[in-house]
């Protein structure tokens, strides 16, 4: 059974987002379609080959410490070497760096593969590629040339730790300190936990990307400052000298993602622990943000292409499974049918394509606006591209990671019995893609950063670009007859939007953030959703394109059918949320402690 659907890749590639155009630019001229697909092909071997086969293995043996040592099945550092030897993790380095120069989209396709295949052993080179990422760009030249090379070729690991036990998602509150010393480094002191890969047995050293505070830096997030912490001290030649004071309190265990360590850090336990500052002073958090950004967009694929298994090994079950009879037939003697007969599977199913399909496309197009802003040679002409992708961004981690699981829910439901026992994969799926939703910001933050900040900086600019992009859409779709209502509704569902939005900005004015902000969770579903719209909408008028030239393709009637459904089933929920926006709806804002 395929991971992922190619065919569906290359139509979101290229028949939507028209990826060969890029070769047009001088950073991916000497690249084609061709490379592009090899480069596919390799991403699915290595998932097929090394992380699919032990994705069950690693969940059911889980990391242990010994007191000593952490412990993981070697199934998992054979994967990690893998993917770094065929070139997956610098994919999108230039070719100078020793990468494929690959575009952020195809990249993004290929991390597709490795994700579905084992969520969880994907996350050690995915957290490497995403810290050495943020190395390079703001970090010293001694760091770069001392850590870069060993994480690129897989020596070094990286995490990024942030979380304090008493703090959670509120950094601003962090406790962690760092002194200076007269030696060039810092000593980092604090506390740490959820830190994926934050200790293993898979490479030789870890980079650390650690938060803390200098002493006298100024209160909030204006004061944090981020620090490289080396598991290991390392010598002239890059290699493990002396072991830094960074030390596991214990390892957590998780109801998914199990394969990934998820640790308890504690820096500085003998006051000896190095660090070495990134960049300068009290401007961490503006440089996590950086590899946070990276792993938001990266988490929302993770959980798409989660919820797209789940939505294959249902279907296919569904089309084995024979059970039950059309409310129609009443003869008991009759053959029973195959589930997928039934019009309510058919709607779990539907649902599942809906969400699944479009995440993965949603994600896809973050990855293609980060093309489109590289290749453009000037920063005025970026600029609404960039703002496009802030403002995307929270819904890009947020709308994936909550329908995902979704969707996945329905594939247990439609396995009945057989979807919540462990012989079968949909409930492990589940397990592992309901950690999305906290993975980098819960719904909720994302939804304060939406609506309380990306809506409204550089003067609604990414709006402006969204309803620009969206009015496009329609209007090519609008050539073909069988789209018009959904042209209609897509229209009428971002006019609604706009209305929403322009009262939302008269509650902040007017009535302070408390109240603007209470209901922030409903207008990231509602932008969600519109956004999503669009998705399909462009993904049908793709199809009609198709189907011009080959009329019988089910795969593009299938898309035709897939935003039918969303436009009938899901869309009209937005006018329900716009509801409790514009009236400003106190229900929960005003239950008491005690009511409870």
């Amino acid at each position: 059974m395929p991971l992922l659907s190619r065919q569906d890749l290359e139509f979101c590639l290229y028949e939507m987002l028209d990826t060969e155009s890029l070769l047009q630019s001088p950073r991916y001229a000497d690249h084609s379609r061709e490379t592009f697909g090899q480069t596919l092909d390799t991403a699915e071997q290595v998932a097929e080959k090394y992380f699919a086969p032990h994705n069950q293995l690693a969940d059911e043996k889980e990391p242990w410490f010994d007191g000593e040592k952490v412990h993981t099945i070697p199934e998992v550092k054979e994967a990690f070497h893998h993917f770094v030897n065929a070139g997956l993790l610098t994919a999108k380095l230039d070719f100078e760096d020793g990468g494929m120069q690959l575009p952020n989209v195809v990249a993004a396709a290929c991390t597709g593969y490795i994700t579905a295949a084992n969520p969880s052993s994907s996350a050690y080179p995915f957290l490497t590629l995403a810290a050495s990422n943020l190395i390079q760009h703001f970090a010293s030249e001694e760091l770069k040339s001392t850590y870069l090379s060993l994480m690129r070729s897989g020596q070094a690991a990286g995490t990024m730790a942030l979380t304090e036990p008493d703090t959670g998602s509120s950094l601003a509150d962090i406790k962690t300190t760092a002194t200076p010393t007269d030696q060039g480094h810092y000593l980092v002191k604090g506390n740490k936990m959820y830190i994926s890969g934050g200790d293993q047995d898979i490479t030789d050293n870890i980079v650390h990307l650690v938060l803390a505070k200098i002493k006298g830096a100024p209160a909030g997030v204006k004061g944090i400052s981020l620090f490289l912490v080396p598991k290991w001290l390392v010598d002239e030649n890059g290699q493990p000298s002396q072991r830094n004071d960074v030390q596991l309190a214990g390892l957590l265990h998780k109801m998914g993602y199990r394969g990934t360590t998820s640790t308890v850090l504690n820096f500085g336990e003998k006051d000896s622990c190095v660090g070495y500052l990134i960049g300068e002073p009290h401007q961490g958090l503006k440089y996590m943000f950086m590899m946070m950004n990276e792993a938001r967009v990266g988490v929302g694929l993770g959980a798409a292409v989660l919820g797209y298994r789940g939505y294959v090994e249902s279907l296919n079950y569904a089309r084995e499974r024979p059970q039950g009879r059309h409310p129609s037939n009443k003869d008991p003697s009759s053959k029973p049918i195959p589930i997928i007969e039934h019009a309510d599977v058919k709607r779990m199913l539907l649902a599942q394509k809906s969400y699944s399909e479009a995440a993965i496309a949603l994600c896809l197009y973050a990855n293609h606006l980060i093309d489109r802003i590289d290749v453009c040679a000037d920063a005025e002409q970026s600029k609404p591209m960039q703002e496009l992708l802030d403002l995307l961004t929270p819904i890009v981690k947020s709308w994936p990671s909550e329908f995902g699981p979704k969707a996945n829910s329905f594939a247990i439901q439609i396995l009945g019995g057989a979807g919540y026992i462990r012989e079968y994969p949909v409930e492990q799926l589940y397990r592992d893609n309901r950690l999305n939703p906290i993975h980098e910001g819960t719904h909720g933050i994302q939804a304060m950063d939406l609506l309380g900040r990306k809506l409204w900086q550089s003067g609604s600019l990414g709006l402006a670009t969204l309803q620009t992009e969206i009015n496009n859409t329609v209007q090519q779709a609008s050539e073909f007859g069988e789209l018009t209502e959904f042209c209609d509704q897509l229209t009428a569902a971002l006019k609604l939007m706009q209305t929403t939005i322009q009262n939302l900005g008269g509650q902040l004015q007017h009535k302070g953030p408390d109240i603007a902000l209470a209901n922030a969770s409903a207008f990231l579903s509602l932008a969600g959703h519109v956004v999503v719209a669009w998705l399909w909408l462009w993904q049908a008028s793709a199809a009609m394109k198709g189907l011009q030239s080959d009329s019988g393709n089910t795969f593009y009637q299938g898309k035709l059918h897939a935003c039918r459904f969303f436009f009938r089933w899901e869309l009209p929920k937005i006018q329900h949320w716009s509801n409790l926006l514009q009236t400003a709806d106190d229900t929960c804002r005003t239950m008491q402690n005690d009511f409870f």
